[in-house]
């Protein structure tokens, strides 16, 4: 676990650090956190937009700190803790976010930012040797290899709780560091739900408003990563996350559609086993795993009904209709910084179409053009990765002009 020792952790509640606390994923988190009072502790919370909500949730969990995004709303909302009888210290900022996350009092870090925004706050936590569990998916596409890197240098211990990744930990024997053959692994199985629009004729695609594409059958998450789901790019960017996580390559990584998600996802072994991780699509049921790990808690989450859910689907996906996962798949073979140019290319595209100014089929386009036109180079430092990020959104920009 890093830099804490197992026996300090037992004798006090372990301290958590959720950033990101008004997404879907934080709520879970606390959510999780709320059963086990005595267990867990919340030391920092951050938020976004909702900081009504962020208030609320300060209120019910009284932490050290918070964290906001704008340095002109920090005397208000700090006057309104005090009044409410708080002592919770209020920051803002970037750098406030990666104090946080660093802190030496901080055991765990939940990374639930969404997007590239949440880059810098998860690499720190991990400089500092934390346990992290992983949920801003972009941090290791962007970064991958200099992320492991730092994960081997600080010894922090990377807890992913994406629900397909979370099933893949929990379905190999351990970290497979020497590749998935030193532990008989022949390929690891991603299941996809498909998202709202599996069924969607290529036709009718063009015309998909985002209403539908935020409307998935499923999960209940935030309009970007619903939209990511709705285009496949959710699997392709977690395509590349379990090639960093589990020491794979793309090809050993394979995508299969399945609607009911209940299969969070699949380790095929070279003797001809298949072993699958099965519960009911709630995130709580993997961040109780990850919060507790090598220990099981109370998620809170019902157990599944085989016989109400009766039976299984499997599919493949249709790459031609949903392009972006091949686009992935590719950046993943390539490597370097081409993880991270198609992650930004895509948060242009998809804020593009969120905010009415291109089609739901363009966001492939976007990323496509983007993908062609910036040259990939190799990722050392971090620097280079923000630079890579940044030459991306640019063109990226110039493509979303044209296309507009």
């Amino acid at each position: 676990m890093g830099r804490r020792s197992a026996h300090a952790l037992q004798s006090r509640p372990q301290r958590v650090c959720v950033l990101g606390a008004t997404g879907s994923v934080g709520a879970s988190t606390l959510d999780v956190i709320g059963l086990h009072p005595g267990k867990y502790e919340v030391f920092a919370l951050s938020g976004y937009s909702r900081l009504a909500a962020l208030e609320k949730l300060c209120v019910r969990h009284r932490p050290q700190y918070v964290v906001i995004p704008r340095a002109e709303d920090q005397e208000s909302f700090q006057r309104r803790l005090v009044e409410a009888g708080l002592d919770t210290m209020v920051l803002a900022g970037a750098d406030s976010l990666d104090f946080v996350a660093s802190h030496q009092d901080v055991d765990t870090v939940v990374a639930a930012i969404v997007g590239s925004a949440g880059l810098s706050s998860t690499l720190s936590a991990v400089r500092a040797g934390k346990k992290i569990l992983l949920a801003n998916k972009e941090a290791l596409v962007m970064s991958g290899a200099l992320f492991m890197q730092l994960v081997r240098e600080s010894g922090a211990t990377i807890m992913p709780i994406d629900s397909e990744h979370n099933a893949i930990f929990q379905c190999l024997p351990f970290r497979p560091h020497d590749g998935l053959s030193a532990v008989g692994v022949r390929r690891i199985i991603l299941t996809a739900s498909g998202g709202p629009l599996r069924n969607t004729p290529a036709q009718l695609l063009r015309e998909v408003t985002v209403e539908q594409a935020c409307a998935h059958p499923t999960w209940s998450m935030g309009r970007k990563i619903s939209v990511d789901s709705a285009t496949l790019m959710n699997k392709g960017l977690e395509l590349i996350e379990a090639c960093w996580l589990f020491n794979a390559a793309p090809s050993k990584v394979e995508v299969v559609i399945h609607p009911q998600s209940v299969v969070h996802s699949l380790v095929d072994y070279v003797d001809g086993s298949m072993l699958a991780h099965l519960g009911n699509p709630d995130m709580r049921v993997p961040i109780s795993h990850a919060l507790a790990w090598p220990q099981r808690i109370e998620s809170g989450v019902a157990t599944l009904d085989l016989l109400k859910v009766a039976r299984l689907d499997f599919e493949s996906p249709d790459e031609d209709r949903f392009p972006c996962l091949r686009l992935a798949r590719e950046a993943a073979t390539a490597g370097g910084s081409a993880p991270a140019i198609l992650n930004a290319a895509n948060e242009v595209a998809v804020q593009a179409f969120l905010s009415g100014h291109v089609a739901f089929t363009q966001i492939a386009d976007i990323v496509d053009c983007t993908l062609q036109h910036v040259a990939e180079v190799r990722v050392r430092t971090l620097e280079q990765v923000i630079e890579a990020d940044a030459v991306a959104r640019r063109e990226a920009t110039r493509w979303l002009k044209a296309i507009s």
